[in-house]
């Protein structure tokens, strides 16, 4: 399948999804900490399943989806020409390499997204867990923050998404989720990494019960 597409195509498939993921998801947005507003930002959230960045970019209204580019593993989401095709055409998912390749940086790619003032939605975690909690943040998003200090890092809580797409199926579930969005965060002066990350992990699951 050709990853080209139209603009008018792309705004109907873009459409089309946005219905579909709604009519299984729900995808309810709860604003708990900040409004949405078009300001440049790195939403950072758990991640249980691979259809969390389809999941918070339906949650986002319109005029937040065009300018939010979701990180996506390429090597998941290039594995079929289907799935390269939606994420290039509908998401402009910013792909990213999951385990390092010779001497190339990982947040590269992420890095230029933000550098032209782009949004991104970020998994800190690096790889989908299985557990209630997230696991450990890795070094990308403290990386991402002490470079771009004037983007505003909002937290979010992914509800229920790993019921409707658990990990290994491949038909998804009807069920209705929700997307939290918390208060934002900031790097504090002289705050060393791993208490950042510690401070930003918490801060996603602190939203767990709101």
């Amino acid at each position: 399948m050709n990853a080209t597409l139209s603009p008018w195509a792309a705004r109907a498939l873009g459409w089309f999804l946005l219905k579909l993921v709604r009519v299984l998801t729900g995808a309810q947005a709860r604003w708990y900490g900040c409004p949405p507003q078009a300001e440049q930002r790195i939403y950072f959230a758990n991640h249980q399943s691979h259809a969390d960045l389809v999941m918070i970019w339906a949650a986002l209204p319109h005029e937040l989806r065009s300018i939010t580019r979701p990180v996506a593993a390429r090597d998941y989401w290039t594995k079929t020409p289907l799935r390269q095709w939606i994420t290039t055409a509908v998401f402009n998912a910013v792909y990213v390499d999951r385990e390092r390749k010779d001497d190339s940086d990982p947040l590269r790619p992420l890095e230029e997204a933000l550098a032209s003032g782009d949004s991104i939605i970020l998994f800190p975690e690096g790889t989908r867990g299985d557990g209630e909690e997230p696991q450990s943040f890795k070094s990308g998003l403290y990386s991402l923050a002490m470079k771009f200090p004037q983007v505003v890092l909002v937290p979010a809580w992914i509800d229920n998404i790993q019921r409707v797409m658990p990990k290994g199926e491949v038909v998804p579930v009807p069920i209705l989720c929700s997307v939290t969005f918390g208060a934002p965060i900031r790097v504090e002066p002289g705050e060393e990494r791993r208490a950042f990350l510690d401070r930003a992990r918490a801060a996603v699951i602190a939203l767990r019960d709101v």
